[in-house]
């Protein structure tokens, strides 16, 4: 079985514009999140992370094409610079796109064809942009999309079909989203609180962030970020919305991607948990934390600092905690005082030195859906 590395790597959220500054300001424990003052979404405050309009300039001048939305030019962006790096020519047989996402154009929703909001559409465009060999594969699995992507690159690496897989997570800021949310009571007033007994909801994000999987090494430039060793899904199939109760699903998914890894539970050093603050998410995340037997390790949710992501989510958490795990860090978890899920975690609240190999990162989502990555530091 081919071994399947990351390469190259792209952030681009409301912490910064590069992997490196979101890195930075995560190290610090700066959070993005503030409150906005905008009545296209509502009429009082609310707390979310949005990209600035500084950020929003540069990636429209960067890539002017007529027609192009600003969801696909966010992917465009993460695109370039991800592969920039590693030398991967995005016009070579041996390269496919992935792109994860789940709403896409939905903020042009009743200004454009459902043609031209189409997920399958901003795909095509992006790829012939980037002049790509193949047509690419669209995923959009709520919120586990992006972790699902990366399971589903790893996989056709893995059977030799292509050698190079471009993985991109992108999702935007829009009052249909919010709304969404809302109707559900799901929003934090303020900045919220994974896995703490005040927490009150998610805050929204928006983010773009690519990964380059290979199966050459070599092609990283200097040397590989990770490896992915493991990957796992599952569906509880409990509630159209709401969670499993026991999280003995989320658990089973864990389970089956460290045994594809070969990577005991106690491996484990560190958890990028989904952790979006949620009542009923991160209740059901501790307990399937237990279930698998890795609720000793140092756990962090990236949604303190930048907000849910949505389909950006699990590539953007992903390439954050395995930068970290490189340097020989563990993340802070925000806004966490005191426990308030049944089954306690070994919540990180400070930024700290920590020499580990093994990364587990979670997703869960809408409709029962869930996901697990296992990543190891390369060498």
């Amino acid at each position: 079985m081919q071994t399947v590395y990351a390469i190259g790597h792209a952030v681009l959220s409301p912490l910064g514009s590069d992997t490196m500054g979101n890195v930075k300001e995560a190290l610090a424990q700066h959070t993005a999140i503030q409150h906005y003052q905008d009545a296209a979404v509502q009429d009082e405050p609310f707390a979310a992370a949005r990209l600035s309009p500084a950020q929003l300039q540069m990636i429209a001048a960067r890539y002017p094409h007529k027609g192009l939305s600003p969801f696909e030019q966010m992917c465009l962006y993460v695109a370039g610079e991800a592969l920039t790096p590693t030398g991967i020519n995005a016009q070579d047989k041996d390269c496919i796109l992935i792109l994860s996402t789940t709403k896409g154009n939905i903020e042009w929703l009743g200004q454009q064809s459902d043609d031209r909001i189409s997920l399958h559409r901003s795909a095509s465009l992006i790829a012939e942009t980037l002049q790509l060999a193949h047509k690419p594969l669209v995923i959009s699995n709520a919120c586990i999309s992006g972790s699902v992507a990366l399971i589903a690159a790893k996989r056709m690496l893995e059977t030799g079909r292509y050698k190079h897989a471009l993985v991109i997570g992108c999702d935007r800021f829009s009052g249909f989203v919010f709304k969404g949310f809302q109707s559900f009571h799901a929003l934090a007033p303020g900045p919220c609180r994974p896995f703490d007994k005040d927490r009150a909801g998610i805050n929204l994000g928006e983010a773009a962030a690519a990964m380059v999987l290979s199966v050459d090494p070599a092609l990283a430039g200097t040397a590989p970020l990770a490896v992915l060793a493991g990957g796992g899904i599952s569906n509880d199939a409990n509630h159209l919305s709401g969670p499993s109760r026991t999280g003995e699903e989320l658990a089973a998914a864990i389970t089956a991607a460290l045994g594809e890894a070969g990577i005991t539970p106690q491996a484990v050093g560190a958890i990028s948990a989904h952790g979006t603050a949620t009542l009923y998410n991160d209740e059901m995340e501790a307990k399937a934390l237990h279930h698998a037997g890795v609720a000793h390790a140092a756990v962090h949710s990236l949604k303190s600092y930048i907000g849910h992501t949505l389909g950006a989510a699990g590539i953007i958490e992903s390439v954050v905690a395995c930068v970290a795990m490189q340097q020989g860090i563990q993340l802070a978890s925000l806004g966490y005082a005191s426990n308030g899920v049944s089954q306690a975690l070994q919540v990180n609240t400070q930024t700290r030195a920590a020499d580990y190999s093994v990364l587990l990162k979670t997703a869960s989502g809408f409709g029962g859906c869930n996901a697990a990555l296992v990543w190891r530091r390369a060498g």
